[in-house]
């Protein structure tokens, strides 16, 4: 009687699906590969650049006439009308603009911070007339520490916009009947809208103090 081979011997029947049973052995499973680095975000374009061209109209004519060196510059951008005026001119243009011209609604006085610039400031006036449904702005440039004769004699209701200006900047108007804060306590240190007065920064005594807290970020 033949020899029975015995199970785990060296002739033992091979399990299906080994390459002895004549089927080859499935390899194992790679390891996944790593995802490709996400492609580097493109560099910020560069801010546009204001590119005015020249305002020519009826009334820029006659704005030239007469104020003539005192207007540096009389130009328009997108439709928007502006004059860069001398300081000491600003009120006798707004009192013509208003007399002469129709443009009787201050809609507001507002300031642009250039710490980097002698002339730190822009004061900006923005006129608007109704009877010609037409706007035009009135800008000029002083340095830290010089104070613009306020426009109040013009329009009463330069007092609160000329006001706001102070509380946010720091720039006085000279002769203005009560130049103080409107929108900051009396008590606070510093103007918020300057470029060097940082975005979390506060007066924290000031928050201390009245409200109780060690900050108020």
């Amino acid at each position: 009687m033949a020899d029975e081979q015995k199970p785990g011997g060296s002739e033992a029947v091979p399990p299906p699906g080994s390459e002895a049973a004549g089927q080859p052995v499935k390899p194992a499973a790679e390891a996944p590969k790593p995802a490709p680095p996400k492609p580097a975000p493109p560099p910020p374009k560069p801010p546009a650049i204001m590119v005015a061209t020249p305002w020519e109209s009826a009334l820029a004519l006659e704005l030239k006439e007469c104020f003539g060196e005192n207007i540096g510059e009389i130009s328009t951008y997108l439709g928007q009308n502006f004059i860069v005026a001398k300081p000491g001119s600003a009120i006798p243009i707004l009192e013509y603009l208003k007399l002469e011209s129709d443009f009787d609604y201050l809609v507001d006085v507002t300031a642009v911070d250039w710490p980097k610039r002698a002339e730190r400031f822009d004061v900006v006036y923005i006129l608007y007339s109704f009877s010609r449904n037409e706007r035009v702005r009135v800008k000029i440039n002083i340095p830290d520490g010089y104070r613009p004769e306020t426009a109040v004699g013009v329009h009463l209701t330069a007092n609160w916009l000329e006001r706001e200006v102070y509380d946010m900047f720091g720039i006085e108007f000279a002769g203005h009947p009560d130049m103080r804060r409107i929108l900051m306590p009396d008590e606070w240190q510093g103007y918020p809208l300057r470029k060097d007065y940082g975005i979390l920064q506060q007066d924290e005594r000031w928050v201390q103090e009245n409200l109780g807290i060690e900050s108020g970020q």
